[in-house]
């Protein structure tokens, strides 16, 4: 993804998603509940993630994904943008929607997490 409006329109098209805000920057949200960000750092987005499934992303490739101090503990990764694996972006910001959404959400989404 080459930039924040196509991370954007790509979470806009998960179900029920909408464009909002989250500590007065925007975000994407599904029952209001902010699973994609811009990130504090140029060059990068956040999209949230379990702590685990975090550190496995950045050592499995830190060219992607990374941290910063700030982030350091919160369950979000950074990622940055033109990365090549566009895919594997795409699924991590999936399964952060997965996360947040309900369980009718999930049920209408195909039931089994990305």
């Amino acid at each position: 993804m080459k930039d924040w409006g196509e991370v954007v329109a790509f979470a806009l098209a998960l179900p029920e998603t909408e464009l909002s805000t989250s500590y007065g920057r925007p975000a994407v949200k599904v029952r209001g509940k902010a699973f994609v960000y811009p990130g504090r750092e140029a060059g990068s987005f956040a999209v949230s993630t379990p702590l685990d499934e975090k550190e496995i992303l950045m050592e499995t490739d830190p060219d992607t994904f990374w941290e910063t101090a700030h982030y350091r503990g919160w369950p979000a990764v950074l990622v940055r943008f033109g990365s090549v694996d566009r895919e594997r972006i795409e699924n991590v910001i999936r399964r952060a929607w997965w996360d947040r959404a309900s369980n009718r959400q999930r049920a209408a989404h195909g039931g089994e997490r990305p």
